[in-house]
């Protein structure tokens, strides 16, 4: 009797599909890309538009085959393979080669459930050529790009060196930062901070001298010239200051708050899902990757190679309830948080990353899960949620006070401090961010002080510093350059850092 026959990519989405459409269909998976440019020659005809000449790999070759002799037993054909580009080229590819004598339709899904796979042989459709000619667009792209610019390489560096349409800037990236590096001129400021007797204790830095800002890092160049107006503290004068400012007490001058408000992020997309299991589990993007594609297929995430960080309406309305039921309706946002990708040239073909519907909690999937798997899942679910959860709110105060010191030299001393006290924890409940780069949030909490208060001072330290070159890039600091300069796909990143790192032409250090 003939059945069905649906062809995925991969064996283990195979096996999870097959458990979920029963003894009436036949899963086989394709193991990938089954044909691809020869690795011989450029096999691109630049002279008639650019036409790829493919043939089958030899793994593709046995592929076809078995699947030949599967599809002579079989009543219908589904092209059930990745829902992008690579996934529709694969489609193509496997519909030119089977040469299928049955009806043939495209089935897509991003997330591996019952319902989902039910939905998607409920409502096929046919190959979308423009997703196929995009894929070989990029090939060929690659193609003409490795296959010129490495032999240059070769000539004028080493044999055996490679160059790639996005490999190459992504090290070029790397090489321009370490040239920073080597070029900057450091540059000595000091700064004094003073200790209070208040309760709670506190301590405010010194702002100003004479009316003048007090020179920071960030005020000097990368020839280590500060800018004009700062003054810039030397240690000499940081120890005079310290003298003369001892016995003495600094008088409040002004005190201003302001309410302090903190939005979720969006749900997780490719590279922002690299970019926090980096920062957070300390893997790298390959690592992250390999880990969300074995939750992927095993049904427990959607579909991980996206640039979109929408929720579709029926995970929506699970995650606004799963909110409630588990933190109560304070937590909830009032209206459905809507986001919008910040990737240049985004698809937002599909959803954000999420957890697979019916959701299901990580204390739940603990005994399913090895400890990795878990913690990324764990990433994962926290971030939806709280996309989904209401602001973090408080109040940021910020406290100037001022002394003349003692001394031959007297100068009118600033001293400035602040601190953010937060009223309700909103989303930072279930998920707390790294904190951006930029960001001078510091969580603390100030004495009850009004205008013209006297602060005792405890202490007084002077502290030396000196400016830093740029840091060198880590791999989401990479990931996160390359998706701002528009270079590659997140669904690449992961596997271009692998590739300049195991070639060699960059290397991880610490």
């Amino acid at each position: 009797m003939s059945k069905p026959l649906v062809i995925v990519e991969s064996p283990a989405k195979a096996k999870t599909i097959s458990k979920f459409l029963g003894d009436e269909f036949v899963v086989r998976a394709s193991v990938g890309h089954i044909a691809d440019l020869p690795s011989k020659g450029l096999s691109v005809d630049v002279e008639n538009s650019f036409k790829p000449n493919y043939e089958l790999t030899e793994r593709g070759a046995t592929i076809v085959r078995e699947l030949k002799a599967e599809l002579k037993n079989a009543s219908v054909l589904y092209l059930a393979t990745d829902e992008d580009r690579e996934g529709e080229a694969i489609a193509a590819h496997l519909f030119e080669y089977l040469k299928p004598k049955v009806e043939t339709k495209r089935m897509v899904f991003h997330e591996i459930t019952k319902a989902a796979i039910d939905e998607a042989i409920a409502h096929p459709r046919n190959i979308d050529m423009k997703l196929v000619d995009a894929a070989e667009a990029r090939r060929i792209l690659d193609r003409l790009f490795g296959y010129e610019v490495s032999p240059i390489l070769w000539r004028k560096v080493n044999r055996g060196l490679s160059a790639g349409r996005v490999q190459s800037p992504a090290i070029r990236l790397v090489v321009e930062r370490e040239q920073e590096r080597m070029a900057h001129v450091s540059a000595a400021y000091w700064d004094l901070e003073a200790a209070t007797t208040t309760d709670p204790k506190f301590t405010a830095t010194l702002q100003s001298l004479d009316g003048k800002r007090i020179a920071t890092g960030k005020d000097f160049d990368s020839l280590g010239v500060a800018k004009d107006g700062i003054v810039v503290i030397n240690e000499e004068r940081a120890n005079q200051l310290t003298a003369g400012l001892q016995g003495k007490s600094l008088d409040v001058r002004s005190v201003e708050e302001k309410p302090y408000r903190k939005s979720p992020k969006a749900p997780f997309m490719t590279s922002t899902l690299q970019q926090e299991g980096g920062n957070k589990l300390r893997i790298t993007a390959s690592e992250v990757m390999r880990l969300a594609q074995g939750l992927y297929e095993a049904g427990y995430i959607t579909y991980m190679r996206t640039d979109a960080v929408i929720l579709g309406a029926e995970a929506l309305g699970a995650v606004r309830d799963e909110i409630i039921n588990t933190y109560g309706d304070k937590f909830l946002a009032t209206e459905p948080r809507v986001y919008k990708s910040k990737v240049k040239n985004a698809q937002e073909a599909h959803e954000a990353i999420r957890p697979s519907l019916p959701l299901r909690s990580p204390e739940s999937l603990a005994d399913e899960l090895r400890p990795n798997e878990l913690a990324l899942y764990r990433l994962i679910w926290q971030r939806t949620l709280a996309s989904q959860m209401s602001d973090t709110n408080g109040t940021t105060v910020t406290v100037k006070m001022g002394t003349v010191s003692a001394g031959t030299a007297p100068a009118d001393c600033e001293f400035s401090a602040s601190g953010t006290a937060i009223s309700f924890p909103g989303y930072r409940q279930v998920y707390q961010e790294i904190a951006d780069e930029n960001e001078d949030e510091k969580e603390a909490l100030l004495p009850a002080l009004k205008v013209g208060d006297s602060v005792g001072i405890e202490s007084i330290t002077a502290n030396g510093h000196n400016t830093s070159p740029p840091a060198r890039y880590t791999e989401p600091t990479l990931v996160k350059r390359l998706e701002e300069e528009g270079i590659g796909r997140p669904s690449t990143y992961a596997s271009i850092l692998g590739t300049i790192i195991n070639r060699g032409y960059v290397w991880k250090k610490g």
